[in-house]
């Protein structure tokens, strides 16, 4: 599943090649892992992109492109690099190494460096790290940082079969690709100085490199997929708009500025610049992601309101049969319904009462609302909705002296009925839900309750 994690870096970069004239935006398929790679995955990253606006379609958009469809290159990167003098083979074991420096948590020691070992099974390939000098990593978002090259041990850049490993597969890929920037999360700095030691090695000049904080929860903690709901899809599956969902990840580690919040994404990259990005970790705000997404919802039109709740009118969201749904009846609702929803999911259990037979027993909203004196209130409900003229306003006068008459309030008063006919204590307008109900299914639900009340 697409992390939202990965769909903001994606946003960020897609803004950023956007911006620039003849730009692209590489998507790059690292699939050199078997046990990692299949292709309903693939077209899971493809589509969870397309949602978020990054289409394949995009003039913009260049790949996918597969690492494993580039290994030859990789193995003649390899190649390049021992033949300069620049990568020697290594015969070392881990219990060798720990033997030797005490630990196995220590780096490599250089044992093997001047050696001269020549090729055979088993043996390593490792980069030889500069001993002397210092590797700058500028980095638009960080500012730049110094990493000694004494403190970063010859590491391994193809393994005992002769594979390359990730370090200079992504390097080889980036350079035949053509990317200039690389914009990516900040687990990846401590890999950076010797991507940019490989970069140099191979002759050419490293990327503009920018690395985005992290994003955590409300704990403070790394979003976790173990832990946390962090999936794009799941958002989108729950109702979570896609421009709500691109407008909120452009703003976790970003602003636009003026104190503009909801924007729509043509603004948002037009506004955004990479070396503003802040540094601090960015919390991944639940809540008010859900408002973003209520003034989303708001801003639609009717029409689009009813397409963007389609999904959630049938199976497996509803909990109606198909004879049972009422379309007419849904549209004369759904404005009611639009102004009142945070998720498109919540309208499901918003209009369910229009389509059941019965409302959905709530055991906690029936327990909250049939308080003594609740059995009154519906049998004089139940009497004067017999003639009342079946409109919002009529119903909602009649509820309203039949509360001052047991000293209650309106709220008070009207609890009662709404658990009777929705099911529910919260949901939409009372008095316009009674009128799109109809009188005779309002009274039936009222008898109902007055005999569950009695037993």
């Amino acid at each position: 599943m697409f992390h939202v994690g990965g769909a903001r870096s994606a946003l960020y970069n897609w803004a950023v090649a956007r911006q620039s004239e003849g730009g692209v935006f590489v998507l790059r398929i690292e699939d050199t892992d078997a046990a990692r790679n299949k292709p309903e995955w693939i077209d899971g990253i493809i589509n969870a992109l397309a949602a978020i606006g990054i289409s394949k379609d995009d003039p913009a958009f260049e790949g996918p492109y597969f690492q494993s469809q580039n290994a030859d290159r990789h193995r003649e990167a390899a190649a390049q690099l021992r033949d300069a003098g620049r990568a020697y083979y290594c015969d070392c074991t881990r219990e060798e190494l720990a033997k030797r420096t005490g630990s196995e948590q220590l780096g490599y020691d250089g044992f093997c460096r001047d050696r001269g070992l020549a090729y055979a099974e088993g043996r390593a390939l490792r980069f030889r790290t500069p001993d002397e000098g210092e590797t700058l990593v500028k980095d638009v978002v960080r500012g730049d940082t110094v990493f000694p090259n004494k403190a970063i041990e010859d590491f391994v850049i193809a393994r005992g079969d002769g594979s390359p490993v990730f370090l200079l597969a992504n390097v080889v890929d980036d350079l035949d690709e053509k990317v200039t920037e690389v914009i990516r999360g900040e687990e990846h700095l401590s890999n950076t100085p010797k991507q940019q030691l490989l970069w140099e090695a191979l002759g050419a000049t490293p990327p503009v490199w920018a690395h985005l904080s992290v994003i955590v929860n409300e704990k403070r903690q790394k979003l976790s997929k173990r832990r946390d709901k962090v999936a794009l899809e799941d958002y989108l599956a729950e109702g979570f708009l896609p421009e709500a969902m691109v407008n909120y990840l452009m703003l976790l580690g970003w602003a636009p500025g003026a104190d503009e919040e909801i924007l729509p994404f043509e603004e948002l990259q037009r506004r955004f610049r990479i070396e503003d990005v802040n540094t601090s970790p960015a919390f991944f705000d639940i809540k008010k992601l859900t408002a973003f997404n209520g003034e989303y919802i708001r801003a639609l039109s009717a029409e689009q309101f009813l397409a963007a709740c389609a999904p959630y009118l049938v199976a497996p969201y509803a909990n109606w049969t198909p004879e049972q749904f009422d379309r007419a009846l849904f549209e004369e609702i759904a404005p009611l319904a639009q102004t009142r929803l945070a998720v498109l999911s919540e309208i499901t259990a918003n209009v369910d009462f229009l389509f059941l037979d019965q409302p959905v027993e709530d055991g906690a909203s029936w327990t909250k609302a049939m308080k003594p004196g609740a059995a009154e209130v519906l049998r004089d409900a139940r009497e004067a909705y017999q003639t009342t003229e079946w409109a919002a306003e009529p119903l909602k006068q009649t509820l309203l002296e039949i509360g001052e008459r047991h000293g209650l309030k309106l709220g008070k008063a009207q609890a009662p009925v709404r658990v009777a006919v929705t099911g529910r204590t919260v949901g939409l307008p009372l008095f316009e839900s009674l009128e799109a109900l109809g009188r005779e299914r309002v009274l039936a639900r009222l008898d109902a309750a007055l005999v569950k009340l009695e037993k």
